[in-house]
């Protein structure tokens, strides 16, 4: 199963001024994230301090990477880099060598 690091950015023409939208906007952002997690495909989640950014570790296929991105399209855009493993490295370090 393939691994991606996703850096997701809340898209601010969707965040609203009033302070109680936006507490329940994101409650039901935080809510979906909890769901992803119990599904399996979120390994790890998190929101950098004082920004509205923040990262996620997935495992899927692409189509579940892809279908987990539509949930949350249009509020948030993902910037996605595939992850290779230290075994996939090990590989790719052996090749070079020739073993």
């Amino acid at each position: 199963m393939a691994s991606y690091l996703m850096i997701w950015d809340i898209n601010d023409a969707f965040v609203p001024v009033d302070p109680k939208e936006r507490g329940e906007a994101y409650n039901m952002l935080l809510a979906m994230v909890k769901n992803d997690m119990e599904k399996g495909l979120t390994r790890a989640w998190g929101t950098f301090i004082g920004e509205r950014t923040g990262y996620c570790l997935v495992e899927g296929t692409e189509l579940e990477i892809m279908n987990l991105v539509q949930q949350y399209t249009p509020y948030v855009n993902f910037e996605t880099h595939a992850c290779a493993s230290v075994e996939q490295a090990q590989e790719m370090v052996n090749a070079l060598i020739g073993s």
